[in-house]
């Protein structure tokens, strides 16, 4: 794995590790704020658990009125002060809150239940069962059972909570995980089928490789094409210069040094004889007089 794909691999664990432990909730109540969303149209949630100070097990995202179950829009928006109740209902567990609110800003305590369910599912898989502060986070990103179940269907390894709560932060669902195993690819690990979703390796992506007669290429080459932005249209290029079928680590390299078609063109002239590839480094970082 190249350094930068593993510094990006590092640093999104980091974020989705530091991300799930402030979200969670490790008391029973939780003090809750509600106000405008930036004029989209949704209202603006704050979850904070007053016990472990202002720094600590906060959530903050935006809703929409629907998904506040219960809440009197008009009553939160209008002038003065009365009491308000929502719930926040998820596979993971649910929220129900209560407190007082007018003027489009609204504040109170909510209560955490984790959902005996969906606990009882991540148990009966290996995943584990989730602590306080797990059930509070799963809940808060949002996890679904399909999730699980597309992950077992394709023959992962069991992941753990963790695992589960950054698959479920990058929007991995059972549609991505099927779309990759219908074009032939299935990261071997948990950890690689995170990588491919931070990094964007989409199974249309995928098939624009394929088209350009790059099928079945390994996992890892597909992650560092991706980290450096190789595409298609890249491969095209030296397509139509001359060079076919350049094998995939060397777009890389190529790719890495800025090294073109354009670059080879401007180069060697017009009239001149290309190189073979595997002189192009040299081409790149000496100059035309040093190919042999």
């Amino acid at each position: 794995m190249s350094r930068c794909v593993a510094f990006l691999l590092a640093l999104l664990f980091a974020t989705v590790t530091v991300s799930s432990a402030c979200v969670a909730a490790a008391s029973d109540w939780v003090s809750f704020t509600l106000q405008p969303d930036r004029g989209d149209g949704k209202i603006h949630a704050s979850f904070r658990d007053e016990g472990r100070g202002p720094r600590d097990n906060n959530w903050s995202t935006g809703f929409l009125p629907s998904e506040l179950v219960g809440l009197d829009v008009a009553s939160f928006r209008a002038s003065g002060a009365r009491p308000l109740r929502f719930a926040i209902v998820r596979e993971a567990g649910r929220l129900d809150c209560s407190g007082s609110g007018g003027n489009s800003l609204a504040t109170g305590n909510c209560n955490f239940t984790a959902d005996p369910g969906f606990t009882q599912l991540l148990v009966g898989r290996g995943i584990g069962r989730p602590s306080r502060e797990q059930a509070f986070g799963l809940m808060a990103i949002n996890a679904h059972r399909e999730v699980i179940d597309a992950v077992a269907a394709a023959r992962y390894p069991t992941p753990t909570i963790d695992e589960l709560m950054a698959l479920t932060a990058l929007g991995v669902t059972g549609n991505y995980i099927g779309g990759l195993a219908h074009v032939g690819y299935r990261p071997r690990t948990i950890h690689g089928l995170v990588e491919f979703k931070a990094l964007g390796i989409t199974p249309e992506w995928i098939g624009g490789f394929v088209r350009a007669g790059y099928g079945n290429l390994p996992a890892g080459e597909l992650v560092q094409l991706k980290a450096l932005n190789v595409t298609p249209e890249f491969i095209a290029g030296f397509d139509r210069i001359g060079y076919r079928n350049i094998p995939a680590a060397t777009l890389v390299q190529l790719k890495a040094l800025d090294i073109t078609p354009e670059f080879v063109r401007s180069a060697v002239g017009q009239r001149a004889e290309l190189p073979p590839v595997n002189e192009l480094v040299q081409l790149k970082l000496f100059g035309k007089h040093r190919l042999r």
